[in-house]
């Protein structure tokens, strides 16, 4: 194993359930193999400023089932400039930091890789959002909690769509992957989903409204944020009303409670294997790459291809969704 002694450990991007749990397996992980781990606050913003802390067993005793990061997370416009990094590459070697873990999604990765490639530094990311829509893994850090906050979330919707009889336009997470939506549109039964995927889902929701079954007492649509030219729920709502103005539609935006809450017992395990992986990495000599899980074996995905996924929806999920809300 390569003799590294000092790992910089840090989140960056939104926040996603399971960061603090792949933090308490870096952390832990890395003292069982003698290597000592330093916390990087507020990702590559406190990397400039130098926020840095040893971390130890206590400081990640009690967080495998908390929310957020201890970490915190921040965006940073200083890193996108070379004299960014330049004074944050200052700050890792006075702090005798020689290799990082890096939690986050796509952009954090793009950025991890232009500094490694620019000082040599060893770095291994860890899939970090909520999107699930990175290639080189199978699930996302956070990803199996936000769909079950979204159907949880949903369920009571739908109580309350039933008792007066509405038809409920709900947003969830996903600008640019319709992932959650899928997922979430299957679970909660709803009439339709919206996805970024599919530019002619909206005509298909009309066809459903005006074809449909007269006598349901409740509907439900799933749209991912900003979904394509539809502009996402408020624009589909409006448009909604407007062809159909006999029926009782609102609009819920879910936003930010997607991101919170307890990690799944999923998110937990996958957080954990990832964390022990990505020390392990290091240690054997892996270097600008990213630890996955793909059927559920771990894989190393270099940066550079491991980025947001155009997916492709498999025809048979819509129509599951269309054969199952009849």
């Amino acid at each position: 194993m390569a003799q590294i002694k000092n790992i910089g450990l840090f989140t960056s991007g939104g926040d996603a359930p399971g960061m603090n749990a792949a933090i308490r397996a870096v952390v832990r992980t890395a003292l069982f193999h003698n290597v000592n781990i330093i916390g990087i606050k507020r990702g590559f913003e406190g990397m400039i400023n130098g926020e840095f802390s040893p971390m130890d067993r206590r400081s990640v005793s009690n967080i495998i089932q908390r929310g957020g990061t201890i970490l915190k997370t921040a965006r940073s416009e200083q890193f996108r400039h070379a004299e960014g990094r330049r004074k944050a590459h200052e700050q890792l070697m006075s702090h005798n930091v020689h290799a990082l873990i890096a939690i986050g999604g796509d952009g954090t990765f793009r950025g991890t890789k232009t500094f490694g490639d620019e000082y040599d530094m060893p770095i291994i990311g860890l899939p970090g959002t909520i999107d699930n829509d990175l290639t080189g893994t199978d699930f996302t850090l956070g990803y199996d909690t936000a769909i079950n906050t979204v159907i949880n979330a949903v369920d009571k919707i739908r109580d309350t769509a039933e008792s007066h009889d509405r038809l409920f336009i709900v947003e969830v997470m996903g600008k640019d992957s319709g992932m959650i939506a899928v997922r979430t549109g299957i679970a909660a039964g709803a009439e339709t989903i919206l996805i970024p995927e599919s530019k002619s889902s909206l005509p298909k929701l009309f066809d459903r409204i005006e074809n449909g079954r007269k006598d349901k007492t409740s509907r439900i649509v799933i749209v991912a944020e900003g979904e394509g030219e539809e502009g996402g729920a408020f624009e589909v709502g409006r448009r909604v009303k407007e062809k159909f103005p006999h029926l009782d539609t609102r609009v819920s935006i879910l936003g930010h409670i997607q991101r919170g809450g307890k990690p799944t017992c999923m998110d937990r395990v996958v957080a954990s294997r990832l964390g022990v992986a990505a020390v392990e990495g290091l240690l054997e000599g892996k270097r600008g790459v990213m630890a996955g899980l793909v059927e559920d074996e771990v894989v190393y995905t270099p940066f550079e291809n491991a980025v947001k996924r155009n997916m492709q929806i498999d025809p048979n999920i819509i129509r599951i969704i269309e054969m199952l809300s009849l």
